[in-house]
């Protein structure tokens, strides 16, 4: 199982826009620094959309209180779950239950959006 140390994630958890700004997706996923890169776009209402460019694996974890969706902007995300993984492409979303244990991956760079509850601790609750 991987660890969250063996990976450079680089997550801005501030809310990059708010009410009423235009956001400009491809603007910032193009401009992404790092393989691994999470920008908080806007929140709405108790939740935030979240921006992920990435390449690579994320460790094992799991969210006790808080259901993640998953959306595939661009490229092809792979969710690990405990006995499955499934496999997004573009315009394909999937939502992981809190409590369930999972990993995304992304053989190739892919763009990203998640909705997710505002307080939600990235890396997992354990």
């Amino acid at each position: 199982m991987s660890t969250p140390d063996q990976y450079p994630y680089d997550t801005r958890l501030n809310v990059l826009h708010k009410h009423l700004d235009l956001i400009d997706e491809k603007a910032l996923s193009d401009a992404a620094p790092h393989k691994w890169y999470n920008q908080t776009l806007c929140q709405v209402n108790e939740s935030v959309v979240r921006l992920g460019v990435i390449e690579g694996e994320y460790h094992w974890h799991k969210h006790d209180r808080d259901d993640e969706f998953f959306y595939v902007v661009e490229g092809k995300l792979l969710i690990d779950l405990e006995g499955r993984t499934v496999e997004l492409s573009s315009r394909q979303g999937f939502v992981v239950s809190k409590g369930v244990p999972h990993r995304t991956r992304a053989p190739e760079r892919t763009v990203i959006l998640m909705v997710e509850n505002a307080g939600i601790i990235p890396t997992g609750d354990n």
